[in-house]
């Protein structure tokens, strides 16, 4: 019986972070223009997949971390309601996040449970040392190495479309529409007449799409870059299915709930529902509220982010892809003049409610299973 409420808080868990997460690799597609929002997260929902199966070989080093060896003691990583107890802290934090439409960092939220949960079970089961070392530094670190990443990676692609004379197009709306005008007739009386007239309008420009003219290699500059888009976005959903995909399967590797391949399995098929079901409130706030974008932009914002969270997971360091991804998109934004600060200011707010949040919610779930239901 606990060991099935274990697997269904885990999946649970794992929905929360594929409703959160999933459409932070292709928010820049959408935010652009460059395709519309069911094309978005179904490539997301493929290559978040992708990332999850390459997990299986892949990232050992996250699994063992994020099971909570060293962090607290063994003893209390082998009892199921400490597992079960993070495991419900954790997905409950990341689903009101999603719900009010806010990014956040299922990483941050497992080590805020895995320290609430510590701490009902003993005060002084928490190694405070290891978690500033190996989970705290690298969640702040990343963001602000996002932002400088992001604007230089920006940076160097304008310099290179400039070199290259690749130029910018702006959407102009033309067409011909039905004017009536009165037209004397005999014994001063007036009768309409319909004539076609060309009329021209120029949108606002968050409803223009920017597209580039010239050729790169021989190739149309924008349909080259919208293809390397669309790869990059997809190796930001892998990166992220890559890096987030054994933190939470590595809960039932601690409880002993399910070989490990398996729950690996069913760790991604649970992020990819929670995907394409609930995802829309986090995409509006990642494509359309941070900063204004064109493709471009976007890409760039999406190849650091991709870098960066692919190195992240291959080194088994802990980042969260929310704050590499928000802080990409931000660091572009800052350089182009176009981001978005009361978003952006709410965002980290949320993000500095994450670990409080998931750790009361933890230790209270924590009570409840030790003494209410006598576990």
């Amino acid at each position: 019986m606990l060991v099935t409420l274990i697997f269904l808080a885990v999946c649970f868990l794992a929905y929360s972070n594929g409703a959160n997460d999933n459409f932070k690799g292709v928010a820049s597609l959408f935010g652009s223009r460059t395709c519309g929002y069911r094309v978005a997260i179904s490539w997301a929902t493929i290559t978040t997949l992708a990332g999850c199966i390459a997990a299986l070989f892949l990232a050992q080093a996250l699994l063992k971390k994020f099971s909570g060896k060293g962090l607290v003691p063994d003893a209390l990583i082998a009892s199921p309601q400490f597992v079960l107890a993070v495991a419900l802290g954790a997905g409950v934090t990341v689903i009101l996040a999603t719900l009010l439409g806010f990014p956040i960092s299922t990483t941050h939220g497992l080590a805020g449970a895995l320290v609430g949960a510590g701490l009902a079970a003993s005060p002084d089961a928490v190694n405070v040392a290891l978690l500033g070392k190996a989970f705290v530094m690298p969640l702040l670190a990343s963001p602000l190495l996002a932002v400088a990443t992001g604007g230089a990676v920006y940076l160097a692609f304008r310099f290179a479309r400039l070199r290259l004379g690749v130029t910018k197009e702006m959407c102009v709306c033309a067409g011909v529409e039905q004017l009536v005008l009165p037209l004397p007739q005999p014994e001063g009386v007036f009768a309409a007449q319909t004539l076609p007239t060309l009329s021209v309008a120029v949108e606002n420009p968050s409803a223009c799409a920017q597209r580039y003219a010239g050729t790169v290699l021989g190739v149309n500059a924008g349909r080259l870059l919208d293809t390397l888009h669309f790869f990059s976005a997809g190796a930001v959903s892998f990166a992220r299915g890559l890096n987030d995909t054994p933190k939470i399967a590595a809960l039932l590797l601690a409880a002993g709930a399910l070989d490990i391949r398996l729950g690996l399995v069913a760790v991604a098929a649970a992020m990819a529902v929670g995907g394409l079901l609930n995802a829309k409130k986090v995409a509006e706030t990642m494509s359309h509220k941070i900063t204004g974008m064109n493709p471009g932009q976007g890409f760039a914002a999406n190849l650091s982010t991709a870098m960066l969270v692919t190195t992240a997971s291959l080194h088994g360091l802990p980042v969260s892809t929310t704050h590499v991804s928000v802080g990409s998109l931000l660091g572009m934004g800052l350089v182009t003049g176009q981001a978005n600060w009361k978003p952006v200011l709410g965002v980290l707010a949320s993000w500095v409610a994450t670990l409080p949040c998931a750790a009361l919610l933890a230790a209270t779930a924590y009570a409840i299973l030790r003494h209410t239901l006598g576990l």
